[in-house]
């Protein structure tokens, strides 16, 4: 894949003697993002937010900061004529997949006008572009409605024994430092421009269905710790090296922010030191519940629904990425986000061992209640 393209519009003032005053302001209305398939004409509207001075033409003169100029179809010239205040609209041509980012920059002293920057996004197939985002909310229901067979399972038995205390610990942690991460990278305006700045041929990796899926996440595992603490236990508890390691995660967390504020990282290398806690996180977080249930022989109390809706979700958002990745011509997207990816890949590797044990292994076997009663 080619470099990142960078288009600069240089906007001219073409006006009359009489009309060059260091008051003249023109602030533009244009699109931040635009996506279109390879091969297809866009037309594009720019349009000043007041009119512009009677005889005042302004003239957009296209020009390329890069040698590469295949990514998009530009014309050479773009007008917005006087006393305009409706859009003026050229077109815009898909020609090969991948990012070109336009800035709109005034040159001319005497005219002043707002930075303003248009994302162009080429892509092999709309359709593509739809599937991704019914399959982004596909394993987001299925990873969020994963949380209520466990918390069913809770109820209806009256107690929590055979689910692992050091899991849900570790659990609770893990979706709090992605939650952190989501909402970094999707909410925050200055983290986003850092994210863009530093990978100019890429996609922001955070979709709304990831912000929404760790806050939900959060709420549902805090409601299954307080499970916890109603329903029957018997002698199990969060052991001394779970402890460790959550205090180790907030130490680490503490510490990164300390070394941002003095400058030493960036805010967005920061957030992403969260992403990482999160990986850290998963790659541990199902070794104590697989040893507890190897222990006993038995999954009772471990609901295996849950595990097949994980397994679920982890399919679809490799799935994902990796049509995304065809899409867009750019399979590094597919590390753009390492914890989405590690996420999901990691998790499935646990669900199926979790299958093997209850269906294979210990299947029908109800033993091992004694042992944590």
């Amino acid at each position: 894949m080619k470099l990142p393209i960078f288009l600069l519009f240089s906007i001219y003032c073409l006006s009359s003697n009489s009309l060059l005053q260091c008051d003249a302001v023109l602030t533009l209305s244009a699109p931040e993002f635009v996506s279109l398939q390879i091969g297809n004409v866009q037309n594009i509207s720019i349009a000043p937010r007041v009119p512009l001075q009677k005889n005042l033409v302004v003239t957009f003169n296209v020009t390329f900061a890069s040698k590469h100029g295949s990514i998009v179809q530009l014309p050479e010239h773009v007008v917005l004529p006087s006393n305009s205040v409706s859009s003026t609209f050229f077109p815009v041509k898909g020609l090969q997949v991948g990012q070109a980012i336009v800035y709109l920059q005034n040159t001319d002293n005497n005219l002043t006008s707002s930075l303003g920057r248009i994302r162009f996004l080429v892509v092999k197939s709309d359709v593509l572009t739809i599937i991704n985002q019914v399959i982004g909310w596909i394993y987001f229901l299925a990873w969020s409605i994963s949380f209520y067979p466990q918390i069913f399972e809770n109820w209806k038995r009256k107690s929590v024994v055979g689910l692992n205390f050091d899991y849900l610990a570790l659990n609770l942690m893990g979706h709090t430092a992605y939650g952190v991460f989501n909402i970094g990278l999707f909410w925050i305006p200055y983290i986003k421009k850092q994210f863009l700045e530093n990978n100019l041929n890429g996609v922001d990796p955070v979709y709304a269905n990831d912000v929404f899926f760790s806050l939900h996440a959060i709420l549902l595992t805090a409601i299954t710790a307080c499970q916890c603490c109603i329903y029957e236990k018997g002698v199990q508890e969060v052991s001394k090296a779970a402890i460790g390691m959550l205090v180790a995660c907030v130490l680490f967390a503490l510490v990164t922010l300390f070394v941002t504020i003095a400058g030493e990282l960036t805010w967005l290398q920061y957030f992403y030191y969260f992403s990482y806690i999160k990986l850290g996180v998963t790659l541990i977080k199902y070794i104590p519940q697989a040893y507890m249930n190897y222990q006993r022989k038995s999954t009772v109390g471990w609901s295996i629904g849950n595990v097949l809706l994980d397994f679920t979700g982890g399919s679809f958002s490799l799935l994902q990425m990796v049509l995304q990745s065809y899409n867009n011509g750019e399979w590094k997207l597919i590390f753009g986000d390492p914890t989405k990816f590690g996420l999901g890949l990691f998790s499935m590797m646990f669900d199926v061992l979790f299958m093997v044990q209850h269906y294979c292994l210990y299947r029908n076997n109800l033993g091992g209640y004694e042992e944590l009663t």
